[in-house]
């Protein structure tokens, strides 16, 4: 049995007109299709979405999966024919050479996610890559990523593009889109062996370099730009002074909650927690079930070197950049990686720490703060983390790299990826055509990759080069997951074969300029 997972709602239309609600313009060829996504005067208000309460949004965000449906049949078919000559862009940002190990996959700084709304008002993200342009401000990804196609279709809201994403940190700086460019077959039709997007983004936004200003809530209430409420804790003494004080009303309370006592995993109704330790501690913890027992693998951080730094001089502040990296310590337990290219890793250990719930009364109150001068142009994204390549027309059959997000669970409900730290495969890509029936597809490129939804948008990158971090994109993971095997876990992805439409769109695309937040 072959299983593969597609979005539902994949009937072709059965009008030629553009979908309702797309806002998009067919070029002249009838090949390009695009459509604004954010204007500049709400550029500001997209960002603040995304990065109030400290990227609360980004991390509520999920896997998207557009009413996804299984279907048991997969046909594969001969070759392609390209329909116009092999041709290539070159990638922006080549970093220098450096020696690497075979064993390792260095990951491109370009790849990140892509954050919008569905028409369901819940908020999604789908894996995405900054790819080569004439003003460095192209993101690619697949184009259910950007459109929601049917007889309602439209382009998703709030889309923004966070490269290095990881738990609701932008490395990078955010970046909202522009304008959307797909193939006018997939926005009209619902065209699966059309289904990528190239966006233009704004210049980024980042976080930093402002003041809080601590206010009152009126002052809160009245304030139009980014600000920030936090609940705090405070003592009895102040909670019984401020009840005094009637207009303190609402911004003081109280909880009974759980409170805690050290306990073992046979206690009655005990809970267990972790708690980072060194890898030493960690490395010498027994494996199962009881106090101080490892809990779980080690967890692998993706962070930018600057962050590294300053995690490394909480242990040690005299340390330079250069020197041997000092041993964990209580106070920073992580092992800490540095690559020398700007990458960095920060390994976290943890055991298990059981405890025996009761009960006890904790007092808050709510603090106002607003932000001045707190964002910040970041500049523009190929400036900030270079740009994959493009090539189109090239034959199948060869050895691609691709880098994304999995999040989703298998058919039989094992979730093994977490959709915080990007995953990668290797492989050469099918030489038959894939068919589709059920989205009307008919020449998809199939390649063995073991990932889930979450992964899809992400680049196929044909001549990576793992001392660059850089190649070619030369497909993107479609909505399409596949389980040829049968054994109730997806085993293959899917993408559209780039041939020359795809080029059409993607040069349309590449040559506009997007600017920045006025």
């Amino acid at each position: 049995m072959k299983r593969i997972l597609l979005p539902a709602g994949g009937a072709i239309l059965a009008t030629g007109l553009l979908a309702a609600g797309l806002a998009g313009t067919a070029s002249a060829s009838g090949v390009v299709d695009d459509a604004p996504l954010t204007p500049n005067n709400k550029v500001a208000e997209t960002v603040d979405f995304w990065f109030k309460a400290n990227g609360a949004a980004l991390r509520a965000a999920s896997v998207y999966r557009y009413d996804y449906k299984e279907v048991n049949k997969l046909v594969q078919k001969g070759g392609y024919t390209p329909d116009t000559k092999p041709g290539s862009t070159a990638p922006i940002g080549e970093e220098k050479k450096a020696a690497v190990k075979v064993q390792n996959v260095n990951l491109p700084k370009t790849i990140g996610k892509v954050f919008f709304e569905g028409r369901d008002g819940k908020l999604y993200w789908c894996s995405a890559t900054s790819i080569q342009s004439t003003y460095h401000n192209l993101v690619a990804t697949a184009g259910h990523c950007v459109y929601q196609t049917g007889a309602n279709g439209h382009v998703l809201d709030k889309w923004v593009f966070v490269p290095g994403y990881y738990q609701g940190k932008a490395p990078w700086g955010i970046y909202v889109g522009k304008q959307a460019f797909t193939h006018y077959d997939f926005a009209t039709y619902e065209d699966y062996d059309k289904d990528y997007a190239f966006v233009t983004v704004y210049n980024g936004i980042t976080l930093g370099g402002g003041q809080a200003k601590k206010v009152t809530k009126a002052e809160y209430d009245a304030h139009t730009g980014i600000k920030e409420a936090k609940d705090v804790e405070v003592d009895k003494t102040e909670f019984d002074k401020a009840g005094l004080d009637p207009t303190n009303k609402d911004l003081y309370w109280s909880e009974t909650g759980e409170a805690a006592a050290a306990a073992g995993p046979d206690f009655p109704g005990a809970v267990v927690d972790k708690h980072e330790v060194t890898k030493g501690v960690y490395e010498s913890a027994k494996i199962g079930k009881g106090q101080n027992y490892k809990f779980g693998e080690p967890i692998v951080e993706n962070v930018t070197y600057e962050q590294a730094v300053a995690y490394i001089k909480k242990q040690k502040p005299s340390w330079k950049p250069g020197q041997p990296l000092p041993q964990p310590t209580t106070q920073a337990p992580a092992s800490v990686k540095l690559d020398g290219q700007g990458n960095a890793t920060l390994t976290h250990y943890y055991v298990q720490r059981w405890f025996k719930p009761g009960k006890d009364t904790k007092y808050f109150k709510t603090e106002f703060f607003i932000i001045e001068g707190f964002v910040k142009d970041a500049g523009r994204l190929g400036d900030n983390v270079g740009g994959q390549g493009f090539a189109w027309n090239q034959p199948t059959g060869k050895y691609v790299r691709t880098f994304g997000y999995p999040g989703g669970e298998h058919p039989d409900g094992n979730k093994p990826y977490t959709g915080v730290t990007p995953k990668w495969c290797y492989g050469k890509t099918s030489t038959k055509r894939t068919v589709v029936a059920a989205i009307k597809a008919e020449e998809l490129v199939s390649l063995k990759c073991a990932v889930t939804p979450g992964y899809n948008g992400s680049p196929w990158l044909l001549k990576y080069s793992n001392a660059k971090r850089l190649g070619y994109v030369n497909g993107v993971t479609t909505a399409v997951f596949g389980d040829v095997d049968g054994n109730n876990r997806y085993d293959t992805i899917f993408s559209s074969y780039f041939d020359g439409e795809t080029a059409s769109v993607y040069k349309a695309a590449a040559a506009l300029w997007s600017g920045k937040m006025s």
